[in-house]
């Protein structure tokens, strides 16, 4: 193999052949080893790599063989178009909670003050884009695990004003409110299936964010209840489900909301469910 750029590009290609996106990858890898972009790689495909460039670039590769997700490696993913910090202690945010975002900002006015509860905020993505896209909204975002990434994420996408952190797990501390909005994405996979993932997910991601109990209910049978109780009249709860909950999460809510509604993400899958308290 020759130095060439478009050569180690095709040798990884090569190599990560047992990913989902091959190509993808080792484009994303060598453009984060150059500090370059994806663009320029196809303006400079006989660009020489140094030694120390070829190092760099191979070591990234030999990682991502092992399935270390692609976002670990490079440290960030994009969001909403935006990029975020991650690490193995946080959930890489998928592309496909976007659809959350999309629900939340269709209910509420841009202009309007809003009162946001974020439970389990993790890298921070929801609270943070939320704050971004409502300039007037105040946010309080729950986490257990280490908040050091979400106050990094804010603080990257100067939010700090408007987003309070606090630590603990949401089944215990007092989430204080009321509030217009309560969103989440929680753990909501079985238990027995977590060890199904892929690779990428069980071997590298943090099993607290993906474990939801053993029919991957337990977060549902919490917040839904509670979220009644701390959101104001006509107050919207936004859930992130998996896609064979639907049913169970709406059991759940019945008889304490209204306007429930299923919302599939692009794939045509259920991934979120929308229900707001009842007038009176």
């Amino acid at each position: 193999m020759d130095q060439t750029l478009i050569s180690f590009l095709d040798w990884a290609q090569r190599k990560l052949s047992g990913v989902a996106s091959p190509r993808l990858d080792a484009e994303v890898l060598m453009a984060q080893s150059l500090d370059i972009s994806r663009t320029e790689l196809m303006t400079y495909p006989d660009r020489i790599l140094n030694r120390i460039e070829a190092k760099n670039f191979c070591s990234r590769i030999e990682r991502r063989v092992l399935r270390e997700p692609v976002s670990h490696i490079t440290g960030v993913q994009e969001f909403w178009s935006l990029e975020f910090a991650v690490n193995e202690k946080v959930l890489t945010p998928r592309p496909e909670t976007e659809i959350l975002v999309e629900q939340c900002l269709k209910a509420f006015s841009k202009t309007s003050p809003v009162n946001i509860l974020d439970l389990g905020t993790g890298s921070g993505i929801l609270a943070i884009v939320l704050a971004k896209e409502i300039p007037q909204s105040q946010i309080t975002a729950i986490e257990k695990s280490d908040l050091e990434v979400a106050r990094k994420n804010a603080l990257r996408h100067a939010v700090v004003d408007q987003v309070r952190f606090v630590s603990g797990d949401l089944m215990k501390v007092d989430w204080q409110g009321p509030y217009h909005l309560i969103v989440s994405n929680p753990p909501y996979i079985e238990s027995e299936n977590v060890s199904k993932c892929m690779p990428e997910v069980r071997q590298f991601e943090p099993i607290e964010a993906l474990d939801g109990g053993r029919d991957g209910l337990d977060y549902y049978r919490f917040i839904v209840p509670m979220a009644w109780e701390k959101l104001e009249e006509n107050g919207l709860l936004a859930l992130e489900i998996g896609h064979t909950q639907a049913a169970a999460v709406v059991a759940l809510m019945e008889g304490s909301y209204q306007d429930i509604q299923v919302v599939q993400d692009y794939s045509g899958y259920d991934r979120v469910m929308l229900a707001r308290t009842l007038n009176g």
